[in-house]
């Protein structure tokens, strides 16, 4: 459907309450991991089962006997894993995927280290793998506009808001060159207000033909 351009975006889960909303088992975190790895090594083995060929698979959670891949990708999707923990999360990510997602940017180059470190002891290059953060976004064409889009976004904008940048292009383009220092390659805008298109058209009108200066 994507033309190949899908990417898989994948972690041991957070938040209880949107389990409960739709029904899904949240067992304790030591088993979400369990099950997580799992479920990349059948994923990643899906993928790389030759065409006409069958997988099978028998984990503790997990069994699938002669199972086609069927339909095939376009091409193997780009395997991103994200978290803020510093053993298991990095520990999958430095086995399975393309990309490490640091979560919010806080502690960013100090988690982005501890990943590098957790590569070279597993004997995986870490520059093969992209490092990316999320930073939540609230810009206007001045810091008053900036201040009442980012009102408007009531308490739990502001929640959002209080981990990333309100401000103008100059003041996100700032923080984009810090998380740069800190190691970041690919950094995802989290915009509270998806329904507000002025908001995104200043983005790509004033920030993102600069980013490739940082």
């Amino acid at each position: 459907m994507s033309g190949g351009r899908a990417e898989l975006g994948i972690g041991a889960a957070w938040l209880e309450q949107e389990h409960r909303y739709l029904g899904i088992p949240f067992p304790p975190l030591g088993e979400r991991f369990d099950r997580l790895g799992e479920q990349l090594e059948i994923i990643t083995g899906l993928w790389a089962t030759p065409p006409g060929e069958r997988f099978s698979y028998h984990g503790k959670h997990y069994q699938l006997e002669e199972c086609a891949s069927v339909p095939r990708p376009a091409r193997r999707p780009p395997v991103i894993i994200g978290g803020a923990g510093p053993r298991r999360t990095p520990a999958l990510a430095a086995r399975f995927a393309d990309e490490f997602n640091s979560g919010m940017s806080d502690g960013l180059a100090a988690r982005f280290a501890n990943f590098r470190r957790i590569c070279e002891q597993s004997g995986r290059d870490p520059a093969g793998v992209r490092l990316s953060t999320t930073l939540p976004v609230c810009c206007g064409s001045t810091r008053g506009e900036a201040a009442r889009r980012a009102a408007a976004l009531g308490e739990a904008g502001a929640r959002m808001l209080a981990m990333g940048v309100t401000g103008t292009p100059g003041d996100i383009l700032g923080r984009l060159a810090e998380l740069h220092a800190a190691g970041a390659d690919t950094v995802y805008f989290h915009l509270y207000d998806v329904t507000d298109t002025d908001h995104v058209r200043l983005l790509g009108r004033e920030v993102l033909p600069q980013v490739t200066n940082i």
